[in-house]
């Protein structure tokens, strides 16, 4: 993947609630109305809401992608099984030191983005906040993403923020090329392990989570085989 500009995630806390659709890191998704929160089935029988990681609406790295390997619009929300390394839980199931299985992840490509108004005449867009119990909220407080160039910044601001990139260099991987069936595969998004007041993100020493994808699928906007794997430092 050399000489792809890869895009910095910039993270940080805001006072107001981002408006609807808009990039974020954690919180709750905006998915359409009446499009169920992803889930999975448990080795139980049981479902499982995915961990809501992430939402990029596309507009915002429109000016950057100069490459143009992404659309220049709609939204990409990342889902992934990564409870254990929350701390919630300890599941088995959670992405691991090797490459994931299709369904340990659920990349939701949008290719348009409208909110709801409210007499529901449109199937645009609500934010689906999850609650526990006690009506709680589950996901972690929401952060606003800045996005920039990889390249227009110094390694130290990187590091200072954290390496949460699009379209990455695969700087964590110890071994010339991902395993099969992901040979050539690029880091579609990465996640750096973080902290904040309300939760502890650590990808097995303070790692990263990276979604991959090969490049037919990138060049044909197919987000619906993407795989994953923690790296560890």
């Amino acid at each position: 993947m050399s000489n792809i500009q890869s895009i910095h995630l910039q993270l940080y806390r805001t006072e107001s609630l981002l408006p609807l659709c808009a990039s974020k890191y954690f919180g709750d998704p905006d998915l359409p109305r009446g499009y169920e929160y992803p889930s999975y089935i448990d080795d139980d029988g049981d479902a499982i809401d995915y961990q809501f990681i992430c939402q990029i609406n596309l507009a915002d790295i429109a000016a950057i992608d100069t490459d143009g390997l992404l659309p220049h619009k709609g939204m990409l929300s990342f889902f992934a099984k990564i409870d254990r390394y929350l701390g919630y839980i300890y599941d088995k199931s959670s992405i691991g030191l090797s490459l994931s299985q299709p369904d340990d992840v659920k990349v939701l490509y949008f290719p348009e983005v409208t909110a709801a108004d409210d007499n529901g005449a449109n199937n645009g867009f609500l934010t689906q906040r999850l609650v526990d119990d006690n009506n709680e909220r589950v996901n972690p407080l929401e952060w606003n993403i800045k996005f920039s160039r990889t390249a227009d910044l110094d390694r130290n601001t990187i590091l200072g923020h954290g390496e949460n990139m699009l379209l990455a260099e695969p700087d964590h991987r110890e071994w010339e090329d991902w395993d099969e069936p992901c040979q050539g595969w690029h880091i579609l998004l990465q996640i750096d392990s973080n902290e904040s007041d309300d939760f502890v993100l650590n990808f097995v020493d303070w790692g990263v989570l990276v979604f991959l994808i090969s490049p037919e699928d990138l060049a044909n906007a197919r987000f619906d085989r993407v795989r994953a794997q923690v790296l560890s430092t």
